[in-house]
């Protein structure tokens, strides 16, 4: 076999629906390859999965793949432990899980856990990664005390105290408004379908700044009684519930952090635009990062110095 070259890598974002797999030589990207998740493999298991897709990838010879996501999870590849905050770069890079893959070194970045702001157990995987790599990014926010949000499924609040990852905090905004958009009455009162309108979002969001968001589960039911007597149509409600879910969490937010300041926002430019307009309406201001970038960039921070910490698995 061709010995290996130690400026060819493959890094991969490896969530529960999707996967995103990168050809890198040093820093270019020779090729990307999109692949299923790890909740949506079928039979196959996710090393067969990834020998599939990175197979005419092996004849660039690559040194080390190197994988962020649930594909940590117990449910993924292989279970890499938690790193506890406070966590750094040089932390999670020494708790790197390593494998083999038909001869080729494949390593997984464990996820993160903390007790978060309220005293509970929270914990984090893929986002530490994005984290690392807006740090990479913008150098500034490895200075003082920084609030970043990954707007998702499973939004994260986190902070970041000169350059370390000191503790975080779940709200399953995204998830709630599946929940509720398709599995309950509060958008059964008026037909349609279509996306949410930012009237809509624009009301929701003013109405949680006004009551507080102690009253969102009263505010959330104005979501069905607004279309029912006040001719709401459908896309003004769901972009209400939208701006009400949102605007609870950044409101909430701002009571545990205390002045927002400027939010570091990673993710998606759509849905990190809505959590923007719902900190301004909060009084904070934001920035955003591509979350896309950022993982290339936290997967470069991790790519380095692999010889400590290894723990191979056959």
């Amino acid at each position: 076999m061709n010995p290996m070259d130690n400026s060819v890598t493959i890094f991969g974002d490896w969530g529960t629906s999707r996967l995103r797999l990168y050809l890198r030589q040093g820093k270019s990207v020779l090729d990307r390859r999109d692949g299923p998740g790890v909740g949506s493999l079928g039979g196959a298991s996710p090393r067969e999965t990834f020998l599939d897709l990175v197979g005419d990838w092996r004849e660039a010879r690559p040194s080390l793949a190197l994988l962020c996501g649930m594909v940590g999870s117990r449910n993924g590849w292989a279970e890499a432990a938690y790193a506890p905050c406070p966590a750094g770069a040089a932390d999670i890079r020494a708790r790197l899980l390593h494998l083999d893959a038909d001869g080729l070194p494949v390593a997984i970045v464990p996820g993160l856990s903390c007790r978060n702001a309220l005293g509970g157990p929270d914990v984090m995987r893929g986002e530490e990664t994005q984290i690392l790599g807006a740090l990479e990014l913008d150098p500034a926010l490895k200075q003082g005390r920084r609030l970043l949000a990954l707007p998702g499924t499973h939004t994260k609040w986190v902070v970041v105290e000169d350059g370390t990852i000191t503790s975080f905090l779940t709200a399953p905004v995204g998830e709630l408004y599946a929940l509720l958009r398709e599995h309950s009455i509060l958008a059964k009162a008026a037909p349609g379908d279509g996306p949410e309108s930012p009237e809509g979002f624009a009301r929701g969001v003013a109405r949680v700044v006004e009551q507080g968001p102690a009253r969102l589960p009263h505010l959330i039911f104005e979501t069905r009684s607004r279309q029912l007597l006040d001719g709401l149509p459908k896309d003004e409600a769901m972009g209400f519930l939208s701006g009400l879910l949102i605007g609870g969490d950044v409101a909430a937010t701002s009571s545990w952090f205390g002045d927002l300041g400027q939010v570091s926002l990673i993710g998606a430019p759509a849905l990190s635009a809505l959590y923007a307009q719902a900190i301004a309406a909060c009084g904070g201001s934001s920035a955003a990062v591509d979350g896309d970038a950022a993982v290339l960039a936290g997967l470069t921070a991790l790519s380095s110095d692999q010889n400590s910490g290894v723990h191979v698995l056959a």
